[in-house]
C-alpha cells in the first residue's frame, strides 16, 4: 500500500485568455486519501476534468501506475481504474437505482453485441454475476437496499449522491475520484458519506482523490491535502501542515479576520 499511483507533471490548461491551471505538479500516494482544496475558481474541478480526460491540457503529463495516460479518452481511463463522481449529480433519473449502478460496470463487460442483444447464455451469466456483485457488495455496503428498485428521480438529494458513489464503485476503481461528495448535504448525510469514504479507504484499501469545500471533513479524513489558488499549486502536505501554511490562510482569508479562518480550519490559536 505504498508508493505513487497517480502523478501529475506540469499540468497547464487555459480557456481562451483565462488560465485555469498553471504548471500543476503533485503525486497521489497509493492507498491514501488525498484532497484538493482551494477557494472558488481555484481550478479544482478543471484539474479533476483533466485527470479523468474530459479536458485536454496544453502542457503537462499524467501518469497512472508509472505509465503515461495523457492521451487516453475518458472511457479508457475508466477501464484502467479511474472512476469519478460529479459535483452536479449525473445519474439517469428515469432509471432505477440498481440499473444506474450496473451501468458503472459497462466498461468491464466482455459480452459481444449479438449475445447482449438477444440475452444469450454468456450475456445472461455475465448479467447475473454483475447483479450479484452489485447487490452483495456495493448496495449492502452503502446501505441502499431499500431503494434499489426505485427510480433515481424519486430519491432525496443525499441518497442520489450515495447512488452516484455506488455507480463509481461498480467500475472497480483503483483511484476513486470524488468531486464535492458532501456538497448540499445535511450534517447526518455528511457524517454517513465521510464514514463510507473512510471505510473504502481503510477496509477496501482504495485510493481516494477528492475535491471538497467542507474543511472540517477535509481535515478529519485526509492523509494529504493539495491547495490550489488561481490555478496554481500553493501548498501540499498533511492536513496539519497545510492548515498552518501562511499562503493557504492568505488564499482563503484575503484581508479578513485571521482568527475566524483559523477557527474554521481547526488551527489552534495562541495568546500573547
Amino acid at each position: 500500500m505504498t508508493g505513487t499511483i497517480l502523478e501529475l507533471k506540469g499540468i497547464t490548461l487555459s480557456f481562451g485568455g483565462l488560465t485555469a491551471l498553471s504548471d500543476v505538479s503533485f503525486k497521489i500516494p497509493k492507498g491514501k486519501i488525498t484532497t484538493i482544496v482551494g477557494p472558488n475558481g481555484a481550478g479544482k474541478t478543471s484539474l479533476f476534468n483533466a485527470i479523468s480526460g474530459f479536458y485536454k491540457p496544453e502542457a503537462g503529463k499524467i501518469y497512472f501506475k508509472g505509465k503515461e495516460i495523457s492521451r487516453l479518452r475518458p472511457p479508457a481511463r475508466a477501464k484502467i481504474g479511474l472512476a469519478r463522481s460529479f459535483q452536479n449529480i449525473a445519474l439517469f433519473r428515469g432509471m432505477t437505482v440498481i440499473d444506474n449502478i450496473k451501468l458503472g460496470a459497462h466498461s468491464h463487460l466482455k459480452t459481444g453485441l449479438l449475445s447482449a442483444l438477444f440475452y444469450l447464455g454468456k450475456a445472461h451469466r455475465e448479467e447475473m454475476a454483475l447483479r450479484e456483485k452489485v447487490e452483495t457488495q456495493i448496495i449492502d455496503f452503502l446501505e441502499i437496499d431499500h431503494i434499489r428498485n426505485l427510480p433515481v428521480a424519486s430519491l432525496a438529494y443525499g441518497l442520489q449522491k450515495r447512488v452516484e458513489l455506488a455507480r463509481a464503485l461498480a467500475i472497480e476503481p483503483q483511484v476513486l475520484m470524488l468531486d464535492e461528495p458532501v456538497a448540499g448535504m445535511n450534517r447526518e448525510e455528511k457524517e454517513d458519506m465521510a464514514r463510507f469514504i473512510l471505510e473504502l479507504n481503510q477496509e477496501w484499501g482504495m485510493t481516494v482523490l477528492m475535491v471538497e469545500h467542507d474543511m472540517g471533513m477535509v481535515m478529519d479524513i485526509s492523509d494529504k491535502v493539495v491547495v490550489l489558488n488561481f490555478g496554481q499549486l500553493i501548498a501540499k502536505g498533511t492536513a496539519d501542515e497545510v492548515k498552518n501554511d501562511p499562503e493557504v490562510i492568505k488564499a482563503y482569508l484575503g484581508s479578513g479576520n485571521v482568527s475566524d479562518l483559523r477557527q474554521r480550519l481547526g488551527v489552534e490559536t495562541t495568546e500573547g
